[in-house]
């Protein structure tokens, strides 16, 4: 595939997650999807990793993540982009919704094989979020 081809299905991947499109997530993955929320702490299937944002989600139902900047080569696309979203849902990480806004950056790194997202690896300062939050962490 090219590398307009894999940055196209990153941006359909990423406006999947965006509108909660979580059956087109599917289709967009590949049958051998690894998710790595951190460096060695991989989630098996694309059921992992709709699990893991369903859970960010819902804990900031008005969450819009807008892709600032993608750079791709050869079968991996980085794409870094800007989480905005209210504290209003379901405890985020032990902590109660606050009501506060966040804004925190993200750096993604994702690999295609056959024409599919094979991996994602996610790359966010956790305790920039906790910090916004209010937790002492």
């Amino acid at each position: 595939m090219s590398v307009q081809t894999n940055k196209d299905l990153v941006r359909r991947f990423y406006e999947a997650i965006e509108h909660e499109n979580y059956e087109t997530l599917k289709d967009l993955c590949h049958q051998d999807f690894v998710f790595y929320p951190q460096v060695d702490t991989p989630f098996f299937g694309v059921e992992g990793l709709i699990e893991s944002e369903k859970k960010n989600f819902d804990a900031f139902p008005d969450f819009k993540m807008p892709i600032k900047s993608m750079v791709a080569e050869g079968d991996q696309v980085a794409v870094y982009f800007i989480f905005e979203g209210t504290h209003t849902g379901i405890p985020f990480n032990g902590i109660p919704a606050t009501g506060k806004i966040v804004n925190f950056s993200l750096m993604m790194l994702l690999r295609m094989t056959d024409g599919k997202i094979i991996e994602k690896r996610s790359h966010v300062d956790m305790h920039d979020i906790l910090r916004q939050l209010g937790s002492n962490f």
